[in-house]
């Protein structure tokens, strides 16, 4: 999977998720993780590692 730009409703940009040992991380726009994602077991986790929940939801974490 190629790197995925967010951007918010005025083109800037906010984010960015990339694919790593095949989970998906969640980076700000300063370059800090914000948490991952994992397909095998469909759970989304914050950077600290706390379960945030079922499905991927790393779009939530931006703030």
């Amino acid at each position: 999977m190629a790197d995925q730009f967010l951007r918010d409703r005025s083109g800037n940009l906010t984010g960015k998720i990339s694919e790593f040992g095949g989970k998906l991380w969640i980076f700000d726009v300063k370059g800090n993780r914000l948490g991952q994602y994992n397909p095998d077991i469909n759970v989304t986790f914050d950077a600290s590692g706390n379960r945030i929940g079922s499905g991927n939801l790393l779009t939530m974490l931006l703030r």
